[in-house]
């Protein structure tokens, strides 16, 4: 979800199905791995040592391809119309859903992994079930499928100098006249629209009639309304639809807000601190969508054993951290075997004073770390990388849109081009 956004969806689609004709046709797939990711979104060390790590473990050569993209859509493209055979793709949670219904993904073949090398349970208990949520039947396993990379939220990153946490505890402070034309959205109508359709229907959440999951799951006509309605009301305060230019108009106080993801917030964060300008995150109190990007290998992957071996070096709790540190975003390892190496890095009671309940992410038993046995109801993080469980109860998944994706890519166009 997260790194960029929809923008110009159809003429990006239009450009992936023209590249896909310059595949790597004739290369030796058998020593070979064809990698999709996101752009800025891995370590390079750890990237460019992998070829080596898995000569130490399996004493064959392969060649790392890695591409990069920046819209869900245009990746998928390439693999469901053009048949491109990457071996490893990392989408997000609702386009995961969709190649689980469509039948484009391959299971991770973890039998394929020396026992001592085996990593795959350093993903979270959250995250495994959170992707559970995504099975398009009852006797789907998702983890067979999918293993998770990087997760997070969607608030409002502000400047404190001109905003007070106060009047953002509602996704409703996008309507306040005293912030017009500082407010920043970012150019991405599903994380919009899964944010303001909890704004829209809060009086039924509090009513007991609708819950979360239903509102960001179920889009229908009255719904995307609604949230259009807001939009257009909110017109005045929005200032610009951005792509990746938010945190360089945050830092210079010519926006004050900006509606966006919790990795790009921790990013804009440092970026600006270093400028000795100081911003802050906040998940308004109606709730949020909670995002995961997550490793698949698709139908025509040519290189399985390859790719099982790429996902498992993911998920090592050393690569897990150096990734993290390097891109802002949150890392989905943090079960048994990564809780330890994690909170080792991360937990720091001076730089983070106010504990958060992390019990969510890390299990509800104590954790030993360097000798000191760690509650995870009390832990001194990051609450933009951690936030508190009672945040994240407040949050739910994105799902596949299906048929209505035309009609929330139809009010995303009206409100842009509305005056």
């Amino acid at each position: 979800m997260k790194k960029f956004t929809m923008h110009n969806l159809q003429c990006t689609i239009v450009l992936a199905l023209a590249l896909i004709l310059c595949s790597c046709g004739g290369a030796d797939r058998a020593h070979q791995l064809k990698v999709l990711n996101w752009a800025d979104y891995i370590d390079e060390t750890v990237k460019t040592n992998f070829e080596q790590w898995y000569f130490d473990q399996t004493g064959e050569k392969v060649e790392l391809v890695y591409e990069t993209f920046d819209i869900n859509e245009t990746a998928l493209t390439k693999i469901e119309v053009g048949h491109e055979d990457y071996d490893v793709f990392c989408p997000s949670e609702y386009i995961i859903e969709r190649m689980l219904k469509k039948g484009l993904l391959i299971p991770i073949q973890k039998d394929l992994i020396a026992d001592s090398i085996y990593y795959f349970d350093n993903i979270s208990p959250f995250v495994l079930d959170k992707f559970q949520q995504m099975a398009p039947t009852a006797d789907v396993k998702v983890s067979d499928y999918t293993a998770g990379y990087m997760w997070g939220t969607t608030g409002f990153i502000y400047n404190p100098q001109f905003v007070n946490r106060e009047d953002l505890q509602s996704w409703g402070a996008i309507l306040n006249p005293k912030f017009e034309n500082r407010i920043l959205m970012k150019d991405a109508f599903r994380d919009v629209y899964s944010v303001l359709v909890l704004y829209a229907f809060k009086d039924q959440i509090a009513a007991g009639e609708l819950t979360r999951d239903e509102l960001i799951r179920d889009i229908t006509p009255e719904r995307v309304a609604a949230v259009k309605e807001v939009l257009l009301n909110a017109k005045k305060q929005i200032c610009g639809w951005e792509v990746d230019f938010g945190k360089e108009e945050m830092t210079k106080g010519k926006a004050w807000m900006n509606l966006s993801w919790s990795g790009d917030a921790q990013f804009a964060i440092e970026e600006a601190a270093e400028m000795g300008v100081m911003l802050d995150y906040i998940v308004p109190k109606e709730g949020s969508n909670v995002w995961f990007d997550g490793w698949v290998i698709p139908k025509y992957a040519q290189n399985i054993k390859a790719a099982t071996y790429f996902i498992d070096y993911m998920c090592k709790a050393e690569n897990a951290l150096a990734n993290m540190s390097e891109i802002g975003y949150v890392s989905c390892a943090g079960g048994a075997l990564a809780a330890a190496d994690m909170l080792e890095e991360q937990n720091d009671e001076e730089e983070w004073p106010e504990a958060v309940d992390a019990s969510y992410f890390f299990g509800e038993e104590p954790i030993e770390v360097e000798g000191e046995m760690l509650d995870p109801h009390a832990l001194h993080l990051n609450p933009v990388y951690y936030p508190d469980k009672s945040t994240i109860d407040r949050c739910a998944l994105m799902h596949d849109a299906g048929a209505a994706q035309e009609m929330l890519l139809e009010m995303w166009n009206e409100i842009k081009l509305a005056r």
